[in-house]
């Protein structure tokens, strides 16, 4: 689209009129600089580059507002910016009122991103007077007569803006697809055994029993490797492509690599350090080997056991590992410690654990995460679509 129009040179001074600001407020002399808009109150425009050149909003009085549909242009910061609503500035900003009939938004957004390139080669702290920023020039496209093409302009930011949308909803479904595929889930509607999950929950309805740690997992003994975390590289890299456990509560614990020849490989298990300033356990889903100050512990109630399961699990430890009176100077200790103390689980009337409530119960709080994530995306497409079409 670009490729086809023809462009011609103006000065600004033909293009807008530059005024000074109705009233310059200094920050310092501000009672309050709210940071959202509220009632009564407009942006205070400085010579910031961010935020449209918005560090917050004022309320002062409203006769020395300057014209809304105009530009904002700071003078040391040689920042430009449309501005929609009516503002007041601080020091050394320009206000630029278009000459041109052709005011509507899509127009001045455009102009505005012309006009800053056209200052793109002058710097901070230059300067500037109403005289040398009348004669900057802007490149402008043309019609085959030399007058400005506002139609044109009109297009192409409309272009630009279905285009944005269309990006946000496609990455909007990628996103849902990739966390349904992660998760396993088809959707995220609640079934009836997960809605009641969540309900007897809420309502404290669920029986809890305390189970000793060592009764319901055993340590898993592993291979010890020939190498110190410090000689492992970060990254995975060549045959260092095993995920070694360590003490770290930074990525669960895998930070390292190692060669999978010789390691014990472990795969759905439950990760806990034995030296660490915290003692926070991780359900690990994908292979991993031990490498130091830390072990793995392993379900030995059922035969077969979901990821779920064993989240409903691990957070149930952490409740008894993962306290802030545990650090280096306070240490919790290894298994010998941790297999004896007691954690809360679920059960039903025989006293039996309940896997099923804990089965239901993570797939509904999977379910509303995801959710939350999809109502927040769809917001913002909406905000997004409502903005651009103000």
């Amino acid at each position: 689209m670009l490729q086809s129009v023809k462009w011609g040179e103006f000065l600004l001074r033909d293009l807008f009129e530059v005024a000074s600001s109705k009233k310059i407020y200094h920050a310092n002399n501000l009672e309050n600089i709210f940071k959202n808009q509220i009632k009564g109150s407009f942006p205070y425009v400085v010579r910031t580059t961010r935020q449209n050149g918005v560090r917050g909003y004022i309320i002062e009085d409203e006769q020395y507002t300057n014209d809304a549909n105009t530009l904002s242009f700071a003078q040391d910061t040689f920042s430009v910016f449309y501005q929609k609503q009516k503002f007041f500035t601080g020091n050394k900003v320009k206000i630029l009122k278009p000459k041109f009939k052709n005011q509507n938004e899509k127009i001045m957004q455009y102009i505005t991103a012309c006009f800053q390139k056209a200052l793109s080669r002058l710097s901070w702290g230059v300067g500037s007077t109403v005289d040398t920023i009348k004669i900057i020039k802007i490149q402008l496209p043309i019609c085959e007569n030399g007058a400005i093409n506002f139609s044109f302009m009109e297009k192409f930011i409309a272009e630009l803006e279905a285009t944005h949308i269309a990006e946000l909803e496609a990455t909007h479904i990628a996103e849902l697809e990739a966390y349904l595929s992660v998760t396993g889930l088809k959707d995220y509607k609640l079934t009836k055994e997960e809605r009641q999950a969540l309900k007897d929950f809420e309502n404290k309805e669920i029986k809890w029993k305390d189970f000793r740690i060592g009764d319901l997992f055993t340590r898993i003994k592993t291979n010890k490797l020939p190498y110190k975390a410090k000689e492992l590289p970060q990254e995975e890299t060549g045959k260092y492509n095993l995920p070694c456990l360590t003490s770290s509560f930074q990525n669960q614990g895998l930070n390292y690599f190692a060669p999978r020849e010789g390691a014990t490989i472990l795969k759905n298990v439950i990760s806990i350090p034995s030296n660490s300033d915290v003692y926070k356990a991780y359900y690990q889903s994908r292979d991993f080997t031990v490498l130091s100050d830390a072990y793995a512990i392993k379900f030995q109630k059922l035969k077969e056991i979901t990821s779920k399961k064993y989240l409903f699990l691990v957070t149930s430890i952490n409740k008894k590992t993962n306290l802030p009176i545990y650090s280096y100077k306070n240490k919790l200790g290894g298994w010998n410690v941790v297999k004896d103390k007691f954690i809360k689980l679920p059960i039903k009337e025989q006293e039996e654990i309940d896997y099923e409530f804990m089965e239901n119960f993570i797939l509904a709080i999977k379910k509303l995460i995801i959710k939350d994530v999809v109502e927040f995306s769809n917001s913002k497409i909406s905000t997004t679509k409502k903005v651009l079409n103000k």
